[in-house]
């Protein structure tokens, strides 16, 4: 193994509890969604950190912020980070933790090493979570690997109307230099994240060896009835689209546990009109999420869905339209990155497993580009997507000490 280099058992707590203060919510909540002020804000500290470290930073097109620390020798950068958007709100580690430990890493590296052989790069990238523009995820490394189509950044509207393009520009970005944002000196990216389930935990594991990451289908179905008297319409004459609605929730639970696995389905949002207590639905949009970690089993719990929505439609006499907001295949790491993590955890004497993810992440995006992997590290109840979200420092500095070492063998 080379030689070990020590982080600051503190410091990975320290800088992500001055991270939270960007978009704080109650004492543990974080709401930071892409291009807002204090997402805004958050990223100028990440960037101040890495100017802090003595790393060369820059912002490129989309809004990622690079912190580089030079190699001995020219060639491809390996690359590490994450992204520090939330959801609506959050918590203060998922994302954030592969963002700071990230530039706790170069740093430690540059402080006690030197340069290294290699160059390399911790990145913090923008909108992984599509908690403000509902139709995309991992804006910022899909401008890494060139999957932005031209105009995309006009059509896609948040929750208020505003165009991504029109975000972007208040924050002096240019929508039409988001092709500027792509990379090709890519050699290897690792990503470090709380793992946002109870496996780890309840196993008393310290590190997650991720081999690969889910598969995603999120559709969103558009239903219309008819509006009528709650009090003097019969049950059987109704074309009540909230009825229906709720049939899609219950059999959207159905199919997952039918299936078994790493199936997985959500009913996560639900809007009624006119939506008043004495008034039959007349209209119902809804969006499911669907995950499999296989990506033939996910395109027939896909199947399985259309054909239930057109016996549906039928049964309850409401016309049901669906639209795709987002579809990922699942992703498999490669053999050697997946064996330099666990190598690397045990030579540190971390107990660790190998698993999937079963959420979305922007290594997903960047193994388009490159060989990549992920390291996890516990989450207190398997918490997260909650302002309660939860890890502990010891298990912070762990995975900060795994991700270290393995971009410093990759380095050397």
């Amino acid at each position: 193994m080379p030689r070990r280099i020590d982080i600051d058992p503190e410091s990975v707590e320290r800088y992500l509890q001055q991270l939270a203060r960007f978009g704080a919510v109650g004492p543990t909540g974080v709401s930071r969604p892409v291009y807002s002020p204090e997402w805004v804000a958050a990223q100028d500290q990440v960037a101040a950190w890495g100017r802090e470290a003595d790393l060369a930073v820059r912002r490129d097109a989309v809004g990622n912020i690079w912190s580089r620390l030079n190699g001995t020798e020219d060639g491809k950068v390996i690359v590490t980070g994450s992204h520090i958007d939330t959801q609506r709100p959050g918590g203060r580690y998922d994302g954030a933790l592969g963002v700071i430990g990230g530039l706790i890493a170069l740093s430690a590296l540059k402080q006690q090493l030197g340069l290294p052989k290699r160059p390399l790069e911790a990145v913090s990238l923008c909108e992984e979570e599509g908690s403000r523009f509902g139709r995309t995820h991992f804006w910022g490394s899909r401008a890494i690997v060139g999957r932005i189509d031209r105009g995309e950044a006009e059509t896609l509207l948040d929750y208020d109307g505003i165009s991504m393009a029109e975000a972007m520009r208040s924050v002096g970005l240019e929508p039409a230099a988001i092709p500027a944002a792509k990379r090709t000196d890519i050699d290897t990216y690792i990503e470090l994240h709380i793992e946002q389930g109870p496996i780890l935990e309840s196993e008393g594991v310290v590190i997650g060896v991720v081999e690969g990451i889910t598969g995603l289908s999120w559709t969103e179905v558009a239903i219309t009835g008819r509006a009528a008297h709650a009090g003097t319409t019969p049950m059987h004459l109704r074309r009540d689209a909230a009825c229906a609605a709720g049939e899609i929730s219950v059999f959207v639970r159905r199919l997952a546990q039918g299936m078994g696995g790493h199936q997985k389905g959500t009913v996560g949002r639900i809007e009624l009109y006119p939506n008043l207590v004495n008034v039959v639905a007349e209209r119902a949009m809804l969006t499911i999420d669907l995950r499999n970690t296989d990506e033939s089993l996910l395109q027939d719990a896909e199947r399985q869905l259309a054909a239930f929505l057109d016996r549906l439609a039928a049964q309850e006499q409401v016309a049901i339209a669906t639209r795709s907001l987002a579809r990922f295949a699942p992703v498999s790491f490669p053999t050697e990155m997946v064996s330099l993590i666990e190598t690397t955890a045990r030579e540190l004497a971390f107990s660790c497993r190998r698993l999937p993810s079963g959420a979305g992440h922007d290594a997903q995006m960047m193994a388009r580009l490159c060989p990549a992997t992920m390291i996890f590290v516990p989450s207190v109840g398997g918490l997260s997507h909650n302002v309660r979200e939860y890890t502990e420092p010891a298990h912070l500095e762990a995975g900060t000490a795994v991700l270290l070492h393995s971009v410093l063998r990759l380095a050397e």
